[in-house]
């Protein structure tokens, strides 16, 4: 399948792996990537700079193909030192820099004057817009769907993605509800050029979490994702668990809750040790509804076969149904 997409970033599919905290490793960027989609590492899962240059070489002593790296830049009053991770992806040769959050300008210029291609991953047709006056080559566009921070709109992928289309003149990933080839044939009748998806990669032999969360990912169906931080305007999508129940009681208690109260619960180490112990009520687990289309746990080169020949048979199909007609 040729797109501007698949153009720009030098893949055969035009299919994102998520940049997932915690997830987004060598070892399941390699196996996207070798599969001829666009593997993610997540910058922000390494604890330094130097260690993300070393999950950099790791994951191209396992992939002769193109990979890309995360970058998330939110405010904070103790940030990391972004721009030495910057440093540490440009220094490293990596040419695909995901960003989501906030987006410096001169993070921007910095990383195109080094010949990087620069997807900006976003929840709102405003903010796509922003970024394409700033100079990002892509858009990657979460509708509400999408695990993780999907944004305080609340507008599905069905409308957004068109909306986009619309107005974006750069190509457009389509992020947030998409698990299959059916999903991947709706994102491009809406205009868009590419598909990103988190929740389903999750699902693979060659994600670095614990089977105990692959298998409640299988069985879980389209209900089972709880909204939290709701309150605090910080909307997140999450596996509903014992943690994300404790989160919404907290904030739906009678004069509600500040974020002191709730971070021991949503910290991001308590995460990541439930991904690796298996603990599914150990602490967040992001996931968004496609939960309900999640059947196995194959291995991304066959769910990205799987889809490819999904997609194009639903194509088909759509068009044979218009020409009966």
């Amino acid at each position: 399948m040729k797109t501007r997409i698949t153009e720009m970033l030098g893949v055969r599919y035009p299919i994102v792996q998520g940049g997932m905290q915690w997830v987004g490793r060598a070892e399941l960027a390699s196996a996207v990537s070798n599969a001829g989609g666009l593997g993610i590492l997540t910058g922000l899962t390494q604890p330094n700079p130097e260690a993300l240059a070393a999950e950099i070489r790791r994951c191209r002593e396992m992939t002769d193909k193109p990979f890309g790296v995360n970058l998330t830049i939110m405010p904070s009053a103790n940030p990391p030192p972004y721009e030495a991770y910057l440093d540490a992806v440009l220094d490293s040769g990596v040419k695909v820099l995901e960003t989501a959050g906030n987006n410096p300008k001169e993070f921007i210029a910095k990383a195109k004057a080094r010949g990087v291609k620069i997807v900006h991953k976003c929840t709102a047709v405003r903010h796509a817009l922003s970024a394409e006056r700033n100079g990002v080559d892509a858009i990657s566009i979460d509708g509400f769907e999408a695990a993780g921070h999907p944004g305080e709109d609340d507008v599905g992928g069905l409308v957004l993605f068109a909306a986009a289309a619309r107005k974006v003149k750069i190509p457009l990933i389509a992020s947030g509800g998409i698990a299959d080839g059916a999903g991947m044939a709706a994102a491009l009748v809406l205009g868009a050029e590419g598909i990103n998806m988190g929740t389903r990669f999750c699902a693979t032999r060659e994600a670095p979490i614990h089977e105990n969360i692959k298998r409640r990912m299988v069985e879980a169906g389209e209900r089972d994702t709880q909204l939290i931080l709701r309150t605090l305007r910080n909307t997140g999508r999450v596996l509903k668990n014992a943690v994300a129940a404790e989160v919404v009681a907290l904030e739906t208690r009678p004069g509600g809750a500040e974020f002191k109260d709730i971070h021991p619960l949503v910290a991001g180490a308590r995460g990541r040790a439930a991904l690796e112990s298996g603990d599914v009520d150990g602490g967040l687990i992001w996931a968004s509804p496609v939960l309900g289309l999640i059947d196995d746990i194959p291995t991304c080169a066959e769910l990205i076969e799987r889809i490819m020949a999904d997609c194009r048979a639903h194509l088909k199909r759509a068009v044979a149904q218009i020409e009966a007609d």
